[in-house]
């Protein structure tokens, strides 16, 4: 069996998507053309090249040699290898029937990230919080015990991929004073925000995390839309990606072409301005946990 990618298979799939379309336009050809060529449906074309669907080796194959890249040529074992890559079972392929579809495509995108940018307005960022604070939220906005279930499961996994990575992401994560202060869980068990707060001042004995903390004392500001994550990668033939939760746990947005990104990118940095230094986050957290004990 072939070790999965470090990228995962949305990441690859979004490689080998870009390199076909490049391949096709270098040839000077449409998508109607090739398709005419290779007895193919348009449609077919348009899904391979959009992403929608998996490349069968033959295909694939079929499509180089019609751009003039023959079988011997080493750009094709390259591409059939990443096109291998692409169809492989992510991790989160389990949930397939219980999460969203956009969601889904998060959590692949979010493997072969190199960079995730995060704010957060009211909750511990995912990637941060401990289960028993994922389960004290997740109580109070999912309905059915069953979801709640997966939900946290999925929660706790996606730190899993994320943290024994090879080579970890760089995670900046920028919150609102709010995401500290609120009790989170304190109705049942006191302890559950303190041991949350101790835990992302753990967390950020990792060189590759940062937490800035936009104070209370700065008012009104972007971020009160909502929480948005972008999300980077190293090989520039894969778009950034704007993830938005806009009003619950699977109302999710994924855009990796779209002005958006732009937008958010702008806002992200105006936030980290507002925020109090980085190296000022840990005592600040410190504080607040004294605080509450």
């Amino acid at each position: 069996m072939s070790m999965p990618s470090r990228f995962g298979p949305v990441v690859q799939r979004a490689i080998l998507t870009s390199e076909l379309q490049r391949l096709r336009q270098a040839k000077g050809v449409t998508q109607e053309q090739v398709a005419a060529a290779l007895d193919w449906s348009t449609s077919k074309l348009i899904r391979i090249e959009g992403g929608t669907v998996g490349v069968s080796t033959t295909d694939l194959h079929a499509l180089l040699r019609h751009y003039g890249i023959q079988d011997g040529d080493p750009e094709v074992g390259k591409l059939t290898e990443i096109a291998r890559e692409a169809r492989q079972r992510g991790w989160w392929a389990p949930y397939r029937h219980e999460l969203a579809a956009d969601f889904l495509r998060y959590l692949g995108y979010e493997t072969g990230a190199s960079v995730i940018r995060s704010f957060q307005p009211l909750l511990v960022p995912g990637l941060l919080q401990t289960e028993e604070y994922a389960n004290a939220v997740t109580i109070e906005l999912v309905s059915s015990p069953a979801e709640r279930d997966v939900v946290v499961e999925v929660r706790m996994q996606r730190q899993e991929e994320v943290f024994s990575r090879a080579d970890p992401p760089q995670l900046m994560m920028v919150m609102d004073e709010a995401v500290l202060r609120r009790r989170v869980g304190g109705q049942v068990d006191s302890g559950v925000m303190p041991r949350q707060l101790r835990h992302i001042l753990d967390v950020l004995e990792r060189p590759n995390v940062s937490v800035e903390v936009i104070p209370f004392s700065k008012g009104a500001h972007f971020g009160m839309k909502g929480e948005f994550t972008i999300l980077e990668f190293t090989d520039p033939r894969v778009n950034d990606v704007l993830f938005l939760e806009l009003t619950g746990v699977w109302d999710v947005t994924v855009v990796d072409r779209d002005p958006r990104i732009t937008e958010y990118r702008a806002a992200y940095e105006n936030l980290r301005q507002l925020a109090m230094p980085p190296e000022e986050t840990g005592p600040f957290i410190e504080e607040i946990i004294a605080s509450m004990t």
